[in-house]
């Protein structure tokens, strides 16, 4: 891809994020294009759809939520760390729920694959930082992975937002921790 195409798709993917935050998925694409300062057709040759700007953003979003976890993996705190990323992975879920509900609308075989590499990818990263933080005690005895995104997914889609999802995780820990 030549420079100027890659710094536009980025300029892209920047504005659809910011907007898609601001009002929701179903913003009109010329807004996106006008705020990420490139032509409607420009917008259109990366994205012929607004599922491909969709799913273009909320990967973004996934691949960033996964390297936090990563850099958290070397973290001289295993506990802290764990904690730390699924603070993110909360405040993820719940800010995030629109677009990813706009993601699944009309899921074709190419989106639900994604949905299946997002999440083995988001699995892989908390079972890391979950088996550092386990051999360092900083976890409940019997407490598994899929216990523990199980928990921490369901206080985040129950909550009205990031902020309320951030105070359940912190009702949740007090029952993680040992």
């Amino acid at each position: 891809m030549r420079a100027d195409a890659a710094r536009n798709l980025d300029l892209l993917v920047a504005a659809a994020r910011e907007l898609f935050s601001e009002r929701g998925p179903d913003i009109p694409l010329d807004e996106v294009a006008r705020r990420a300062g490139v032509g409607n057709a420009t917008l259109y040759r990366h994205f012929p759809t607004r599922g491909d700007l969709i799913v273009a953003v909320y990967a973004d979003e996934v691949e960033a939520l996964c390297r936090h976890g990563v850099d958290l993996a070397a973290a001289p705190d295993p506990g802290a760390a764990l904690f730390e990323w699924l603070d993110a992975f909360v405040v993820h879920i719940a800010a995030k729920r629109p677009l990813a509900l706009a993601v699944t609308d009309n899921a074709d075989q190419r989106r639900t694959r994604l949905f299946e590499e997002w999440h083995r990818a988001i699995t892989d990263v908390a079972a890391r930082l979950f088996g550092r933080a386990a051999a360092a005690g900083a976890v409940r005895d019997g407490l598994t992975v899929p216990d523990l995104l199980a928990l921490t997914s369901a206080a985040a889609i129950a909550s009205s937002g990031p902020d309320h999802a951030r105070s359940l995780l912190a009702l949740l820990r007090t029952g993680l921790e040992p």
